[in-house]
């Protein structure tokens, strides 16, 4: 049988499927139920910086001088009785997701200030939390801002937080960053012990009948595999720290896509979101065995990274050629 462990931000674990943050995570039956599915850690759902806010009243505070600045933004946000749990109340979940598995577990922070928020970082520390994934989803909607704000808002928080807690802290990103190697560089220097690619951009829609804004929200699919698989492929070895390939996997097939491109695990979440629950879980990671077994190897370790550009010996060519054979073909027969 092969060695399916990986090491992810110092965390040995038994195979590189690792459910990310969802409402999976809210009751701890479903991690239990994960844990025995065979996943070898589990994100929690996220602790809102905004939540935090609410509670020690900094949220006027907060939009009226942060980067989410609007008059009457308070509206926007939900109230108290809108979430599942107080912030103290996540701390003590984090506790008992601790104690009731024995995978590692990994917190989630969700937020776009180095506020008094990432204080909670450390209270989840001391719950017994594995390691902590700093989610900081923001989208810049005025022109008075440059690319490099966005990129030191992303290494203050990290900084802040690197300097508050020991265990291992992971920044998930979106991709929209205009030279993201350099950058994803700058945050594995700050401490980064991992990167997750990607955040998914949730866009709502237009009710047009009822001309108004209308939330949606789309579950990932095979094929949103695509864009993390690419920058996995193009940053491993790159940076130095793990790697987390998000989105788009739902079988066995993706999590060894994402692990030839460089990936130390793949996080899996809208196929365990779909009708089936977290039975599909199971499947994944035996049909996942399954193709290390075909392909012959003993160790996750000498397939990792096979596929990535480290293989090419100009990159930056052999994307753009990649590009042009592709449009150029497109059509015939």
């Amino acid at each position: 049988m092969a060695d399916l462990t990986t090491t992810y931000m110092g965390l040995k674990l038994k195979n590189p499927i690792v459910p990310s943050a969802s409402p999976l995570s809210r009751e701890i039956d479903d991690i239990k139920t994960m844990e025995d599915a065979g996943a070898s850690a589990v994100v929690m759902y996220s602790l809102f910086e905004e939540q935090i806010a609410l509670e020690t009243g900094e949220l006027s505070h907060l939009l009226s001088d942060g980067s989410l600045s609007l008059a009457d933004a308070s509206t926007y946000f939900p109230v108290k009785q809108d979430y599942l749990r107080d912030p103290d109340s996540y701390v003590e979940h984090v506790r008992k997701a601790k104690e009731s598995v024995d995978i590692p577990i990994i917190a989630s922070m969700n937020g776009t200030s180095k506020g008094g928020w990432l204080d909670y970082s450390q209270k989840i520390e001391q719950a017994g939390a594995d390691g902590l994934v700093l989610n900081i989803y923001f989208i810049p909607t005025t022109d008075t801002l440059f690319g490099l704000d966005i990129e030191t808002l992303y290494l203050d928080i990290l900084r802040a937080v690197k300097e508050k807690v020991s265990i291992p802290v992971a920044v998930k990103l979106s991709p929209f960053f205009s030279a993201l190697p350099n950058f994803t560089s700058r945050l594995a220097d700050e401490g980064a012990d991992a990167l997750v690619l990607f955040n998914r951009f949730y866009q709502p829609d237009i009710d047009v009948s009822k001309k108004d804004i209308k939330p949606h929200l789309s579950l990932s699919r095979p094929e949103d595999i695509l864009l993390p698989l690419r920058w996995i492929a193009i940053l491993y070895n790159q940076v130095d720290c793990s790697l987390a390939l998000t989105s788009g996997v739902h079988s066995g097939k993706g999590v060894m896509k994402a692990i030839l491109a460089g990936a130390d695990i793949a996080n899996v979440c809208s196929v365990l979101l779909k009708e089936e629950g977290i039975a599909p879980l199971k499947g994944i990671i035996a049909d996942f065995e399954a193709l290390v077994e075909v392909f012959g190897e003993d160790s996750l370790e000498n397939l990792r990274g096979s596929l990535s550009l480290e293989n090419y010996v100009e990159p930056a060519a052999f994307e753009r050629s990649s590009y042009i054979k592709l449009l150029q073909g497109f059509g015939r027969i």
